[in-house]
């Protein structure tokens, strides 16, 4: 089953494919992968961490969600488009030192937080 993985206004950005690894923008780009705890780009950089159906950025602060995480009411979910061929990973840099996780939430937006990882 595909997990739908809402930013802080409730607003569906990506979801975790069912391989419970590759992480897809709705538009059907794979954009990042979960390594346990870690989200990595297909580039190879380390993006953050998803705990707990949230995900933190390297800040330690929230950025994505989980439904029943997610702090506003969540949107519909639109149709997803095709999925593309994900990239070859990139040899993943080592990970940053896991920050204090903050109740705070990230400036940045799920999605562009997402894409640096392409």
């Amino acid at each position: 089953m595909e997990i739908t993985l809402y930013d802080k206004r409730g607003e569906p950005t990506a979801y975790i494919a069912e391989d419970k690894e590759t992480i897809y923008l709705w538009d059907g780009h794979a954009v990042a992968y979960l390594d346990t705890d870690k989200v990595y780009g297909f580039n190879g950089c380390h993006l953050g961490w998803f705990i707990q159906g949230i995900i933190y950025d390297n800040n330690g602060q929230k950025i994505g969600f989980i439904q029943s995480k997610c702090p506003s009411i969540t949107s519909i979910s639109p149709i997803k488009s095709i999925k593309s061929i994900k990239s070859i990973k990139s040899i993943r840099s080592i990970p940053n030192i896991r920050p204090i996780l903050s109740s705070g939430y990230s400036n940045q937006e799920l999605e562009a937080f997402l894409e640096a990882g392409t």
